[in-house]
């Protein structure tokens, strides 16, 4: 008998197709290697590709490798999302210890009135550092933005893994209509040491039904922007609980971030964080799903 995957195509971070962050999963692939997995996630047109796998050890219920059309990544938060959705949809028990590449996250299932939405948590991401301000000027200008546009109450800061992200915060969400990012600009100064992603978000946001609205750029990673962050808004959820910003909403797990209708693919999501022992906080990402499509892909 051949070898064959089962693959899905997901929508996460929203309830309609062809909206939101796309990303493909991947069963039944334990026989594949590493080069095998990064063709296939080219092959599957440019999105991010979780594979399920069985986990190692006791510590996890399953095991998800996500890569990238150029390289194997740690927790993609969309992929986690779709991931879910496709195992609850298959019928499949909770899986709710998920390894990855850099640890464990938790995993749970919600629902609301309106259906049901996944949510990975995990220790909250260190306290983000300044962005210097040559960098920032410089990111700027490859967005054609200026100082003005600047919110004064949200410095620039830099976020996340090696310092991979910048958080930029806006005094309006007028402003994110009007950015034009030089995308070799941007990946340029990747390359000469600022962030790898840009994220861009405003707590006076211009449409309705949430706390900010946002867009990333992402050019150094071979995306030109990333329609809706899970990872980046659990960054911003530090950035905010540092600054002592929508303490109550966080607290309630009521925050609601948007991203992506810049691009046509609108995408929404909460995030909460909750107080754990020894004064720590852990953030939770959730969001919708809608599996898209299934096909099976028979290697021979």
């Amino acid at each position: 008998m051949g070898r064959r995957l089962r693959i899905f195509r997901v929508d996460a971070f929203t309830d309609t197709a062809c909206a939101g962050n796309p990303a493909c999963v991947v069963l039944d692939g334990e026989f594949l290697e590493e080069p095998a997995m990064l063709a296939l996630t080219r092959e599957l047109g440019g999105v991010d590709v979780a594979f399920v796998l069985p986990p190692d050890g006791i510590d996890g219920d399953l095991k998800v490798r996500f890569f990238t059309p150029r390289a194997e990544t740690g927790l993609v938060g969309h992929a986690t999302v779709a991931v879910h959705a496709v195992l609850d949809a298959l019928g499949r028990p909770p899986a709710r210890r998920q390894q990855q590449r850099g640890g464990i996250v938790e995993i749970e299932r919600l629902s609301d009135a309106e259906g049901a939405l996944y949510g990975f948590s995990q220790p909250l991401p260190p306290r983000p550092g300044p962005l210097p301000g040559e960098q920032l000027t410089a990111i700027l200008s490859a967005l054609d933005l200026d100082t003005e546009a600047l919110d004064p109450q949200l410095p620039a800061m830099v976020a996340g893994i090696g310092g991979n992200r910048a958080l930029i915060g806006l005094r309006s969400g007028t402003s994110l209509v009007k950015v034009r990012p030089d995308l070799q600009r941007l990946a340029a100064l990747s390359a000469a040491g600022c962030p790898t992603g840009y994220f861009l978000y405003s707590v006076a946001p211009a449409i309705a039904d949430c706390d900010s609205e946002a867009r990333m750029f992402c050019p150094a990673l071979g995306f030109p922007e990333d329609p809706v962050s899970g990872n980046a808004h659990a960054l911003l959820a530090a950035h905010f609980s540092a600054l002592g910003r929508f303490r109550d909403r966080l607290r309630a797990g009521l925050y609601t971030g948007r991203q992506g209708h810049h691009m046509g693919r609108p995408g929404m999501l909460t995030v909460r964080l909750t107080e754990q022992s020894a004064g720590s906080e852990q953030v939770r990402v959730a969001g919708r799903a809608r599996i898209v499509f299934e096909a099976t892909l028979d290697l021979g």
